[in-house]
């Protein structure tokens, strides 16, 4: 493909996969670690809120630093942080003194690189390509996360069952160093824009008021609250209902939660091959719903292979959902808003610890499969009360 010719591409892309490897790995295993040591649905739930929440709580902020620092900086920062936390973590385990509020620690901080992908990483891969080839980019970026959501549960799964929590740790501070040495030696520098904002609350009401005056964009960012306090959540009810409900071990849940990753990653290769510009939008708000019913086929499947389809499917629609998310905002959006928007994109994926927290709080008086479903089946009535601001994404 003629992207790797690109040697910065070719280190963002590594760099991508290595973070997101260890992201679905750890997220996999502290789910199931916390769940052995606690039996608590709603603190599974809550682990993946934490690592979720500084999307909603600094997406914004990071989006308008986005604009005024060397991105190559803060990408090398993001993963030397993530290298540290998972250093500690893996000292913890190796002394037998971690606990899940050294987790939930963890899961905050580390959750801080995450929500910089999108104004800092995808950002710089944006800028790397030209506007012919953004969707492509992006969509192969997408396929290379989803094929991590593959890979990361398999090995999770594999490395709890035969080595213990420990080996987690240590296999991940393993990824993180090769992912440093290719963020450190990227030749992208920031370029310094004509007129700088005067502060960042000023360059975010800039952001907001001129997102007031696109409708589509009001959309976009609408579908992705939806999907994710709606939609994703249902994602950390995995190792409970492939634990209590269809009687998996570790492994087992392992490759159960890879499902999802191999549909998204033929879904996001498919969408790289044969998607037209004309057809993002649609692609878009059809992912968001469809990806809605596979949630309750998978909360309520009688069986490991129901569920297994179910997340399979759901991943592929998911993959639809996260190309589009950002080839959408970066085509409709000017070039100065672009890092702005693009923050803001975080912070509706910000939303998802609502969701996460909401959905803890339903498996308190509910079973977590008729919580999973009562939650999505709200999502599919979120859609219909906001109609009226997603029809215009059809056209985008």
């Amino acid at each position: 493909m003629r992207l790797f010719s690109l040697a910065d591409f070719r280190r963002l892309w590594f760099v991508g996969l290595a973070i997101s490897i260890v992201r679905w790995l750890e997220m996999l295993a502290l789910a199931l670690f916390a769940y052995q040591l606690t039996g608590s649905a709603f603190v599974v739930a809550m682990l993946t809120m934490l690592r979720l929440l500084p999307m909603g709580l600094f997406g914004a902020i990071i989006g308008v630093a986005a604009e005024r620092l060397d991105r190559r900086r803060a990408l090398v920062l993001v993963v030397s942080t993530s290298m540290v936390v998972t250093l500690a973590l893996a000292l913890l385990a190796s002394l037998g003194a971690i606990e899940v509020w050294h987790l939930a620690v963890a899961s905050f901080i580390n959750g801080i690189g995450w929500a910089a992908d999108h104004p800092v990483r995808r950002m710089m891969i944006g800028d790397a390509m030209s506007a012919e080839r953004i969707g492509t980019a992006l969509s192969v970026d997408a396929a290379t996360n989803n094929g991590t959501r593959v890979l990361g549960p398999m090995l999770s799964g594999l490395l709890l069952a035969e080595y213990g929590i420990t080996s987690v740790f240590w296999f991940s501070l393993a990824l993180y160093t090769p992912a440093l040495v290719a963020a450190l030696r990227i030749g992208m520098r920031r370029q310094t824009a004509a007129a700088r904002p005067a502060s960042f609350i000023t360059s975010i009401r800039e952001g907001l008021a001129w997102l007031q005056r696109d409708r589509r964009l009001i959309g976009v960012f609408v579908m992705t609250i939806i999907f994710n306090v709606f939609g994703w959540p249902a994602t950390s009810m995995v190792p409970v209902i492939g634990t209590d409900y269809l009687g998996l071990g570790p492994k087992g849940v392992g490759l159960l939660a890879s499902c999802d990753g191999v549909g998204g990653l033929l879904g996001a290769l498919l969408i790289a091959a044969v998607a037209r510009a004309a057809w993002y939008g649609r692609i878009y708000v059809s992912a968001v719903v469809l990806y809605l019913v596979m949630v309750v086929f998978f909360a309520t499947a009688p069986g490991v292979p129901v569920a297994a389809v179910s997340l399979f499917l759901g991943g592929m629609f998911g993959a639809g959902f996260a190309v589009m998310q950002a080839t959408l905002v970066y085509r409709a959006a000017p070039i100065e808003m672009r890092a702005r928007l693009l923050g803001v994109v975080s912070v509706c994926i910000g939303t998802a610890p609502i969701g996460f927290l909401y959905l803890g709080l339903l498996t308190e008086f509910f079973t977590p499969r008729t919580a999973t479903v009562a939650l999505a089946a709200q999502g599919v009535l979120a859609m219909l009360l906001t109609r009226r601001y997603w029809l215009s994404v059809l056209r985008l």
